[in-house]
């Protein structure tokens, strides 16, 4: 019998054949651009000028965006060790405007959306903040993402992914008008035939369903008739971004988000998928914790236009809005203020990384951080170690198993600067923590789906919730208490001066990390 660090999941022939045929495809696609730019460059020189002038102009282009700088510095290095390589690979996948298709329909469906959100951004009510902090970050998130607070709503946190999934199905058995899922990944197993099987019962009495999943997330995971087969019961079901064989810029642009939403007003969120292996049922990287949250009142409205954001987005015609978005008579037992939001990669605005900069710099007393991958721009870096530095209480928990092993060594190489400023690293013994969450003083916390890397923070469709003012902070507090002691505290083993070998790896593998 297996051990649990040994065990694999089971993969599914039909998808992992698909997505190593589109990659090979894609793969000899570039390639063979590669060879032709390097042709043309051989026979010409004054091809061989131009592209010299053109990797010159683009690496200013680069420097000049106002996007991250070591994302920046990534490319301009790559681009000017590897003139050819590096066009290509930057023309094809490293330019936002390539998206322009989907830019542009997204953008047109957000901009409706954000009409029925404008309303309740006006009213400015006044909300129970309890300090002038939380008011700031609140209104922040109201000016620049566009995404309204909301009192009257009752935050559930759950440290457990069981106790979350089975939450979950008590609410997906009381739908009486609509569902809507929007998950990364599912995985054709037993956890998600079980929510499948309360989905096409709702259907059969009325109820409409809908089902949303990105398709790199789930290839390895289901089978090309997963939709046909959610269809035949009754389920609508589309994916995100289609995994194809041929060159497709937008396809490293993915749906990172999970939300369940039930009539509009329950709705769940965090950060774990609905596969076998988020709920333990199986082991391939020792014990996965993961963490997630339910809210019930007016704030849900929120969680229903997010999901609309994409499924709008995939589709010619505007999506029908307003009948999803009830009146439903709700009284809160707490006065928290819940701000659920969301980020995307088609915009400037980093709302996601924003938030939790603004967490860190304002906390006085500790903030604590679990994410499964740590890769930090340069501007993280500076206000984790600085806050660390004032006395602030920083703490990060990362996986002690990894799913990944070139990204946990990259993870592992921003331990040493950090360390050495004060900032606490664990890793979680048991295996695998994929839960995205920060909690600050007591007083506030975010949990949701991005994760302190790159790809969240500045590639892939996100979403979160932030909350202060309710019991659920404390919970998300109480989970990170229980969370220590199953860690392995590795802060003095990386704050000690380490070998000149060791460090130049760090450098290396930082330096490509953003492009990963």
């Amino acid at each position: 019998m297996m051990s649990t660090t040994e065990e694999k999941r089971e993969s599914i022939p039909n998808s992992v054949n698909r997505m190593l045929f589109a990659g090979i495809g894609v793969i000899l696609q570039v390639a063979w651009i590669c060879w032709l730019a390097i042709k043309l460059n051989d026979y010409s020189t004054a091809i061989q000028v131009c592209t010299s002038v053109l990797a010159f102009l683009i690496t200013l282009r680069i420097y000049g965006l106002h996007i991250n700088s070591a994302y920046k510095i990534s490319w301009i290095i790559l681009i000017l060790l590897f003139p050819v390589f590096g066009l290509t690979i930057y023309l094809l996948f490293g330019r936002a405007g390539a998206v322009s298709v989907m830019r542009k329909r997204f953008n047109s469906n957000l901009a409706l959306l954000r009409s029925y959100h404008a309303p309740l951004l006006a009213q400015r009510r006044a909300l129970p903040y309890p300090d002038r902090t939380a008011r700031n970050h609140a209104h922040y998130l109201q000016t620049r993402a566009g995404y309204p607070a909301y009192d009257n709503t009752d935050v559930t946190f759950y440290g457990d992914t069981c106790a979350a999934l089975e939450a979950q199905k008590e609410a997906l058995r009381s739908a009486e008008h609509f569902i809507f899922m929007e998950y990364h990944a599912i995985e054709d197993a037993s956890a998600w035939q079980e929510l499948e099987d309360i989905l096409a019962e709702r259907a059969a009495h009325g109820v409409e369903v809908r089902v949303f999943y990105d398709d790199v997330g789930s290839i390895g995971f289901i089978t090309s008739a997963f939709v046909k087969k959610l269809e035949s019961r009754g389920i609508q079901c589309r994916q995100f971004n289609p995994v194809i064989p041929i060159l497709n810029v937008f396809m490293n642009n993915r749906d990172h988000r999970k939300i369940t939403v039930v009539d509009g007003r329950i709705g769940f969120t965090g950060g774990y998928n609905l596969a076998e292996e988020y709920f333990n049922r199986t082991h391939p990287y020792g014990r996965w914790k993961d963490t997630g949250i339910r809210l019930e009142g007016d704030a849900v409205r929120s969680l229903t236009l997010i999901f609309l954001e994409l499924w709008g987005a995939t589709q010619k015609e505007p999506p029908e809005i307003e009948r999803y978005l009830p009146e439903v008579p709700y009284t809160a037992r707490e006065n928290a203020v819940v701000l659920p939001y969301a980020d995307n990669p088609l915009d400037d605005e980093a709302t996601g990384e924003n938030v939790y900069l603004n967490m860190i710099r304002s906390a006085k007393e500790y903030v604590y951080i679990t994410t499964p991958y740590l890769i930090l721009s340069d501007e993280m870096q500076r206000t984790l170690r600085l806050a660390a530095s004032s006395g602030v209480d920083v703490r990060i928990i990362t996986p002690g198993i990894p799913d990944k092993k070139l990204i946990f060594s990259v993870t592992r190489s921003y331990y040493a600067a950090l360390a050495k400023s004060g900032v606490r690293i664990y890793e979680y013994t048991p295996g695998f923590i994929h839960a995205k969450q920060c909690v600050a003083d007591g007083a506030e916390a975010v949990v949701g789906t991005i994760n302190f890397d790159f790809r969240s923070l500045y590639l892939h469709f996100e979403n979160a919730c932030w909350f202060c003012g309710c019991r659920a902070v404390a919970e998300v507090r109480r989970d990170f208490d229980e969370l220590f002691p199953l860690c392995h505290e590795v802060t003095e083993e990386y704050a000690a001066r380490r070998s000149i070998a060791l460090r130049g790896l760090d450098c290396v593998l930082r330096l490509f990390s953003p492009l990963m």
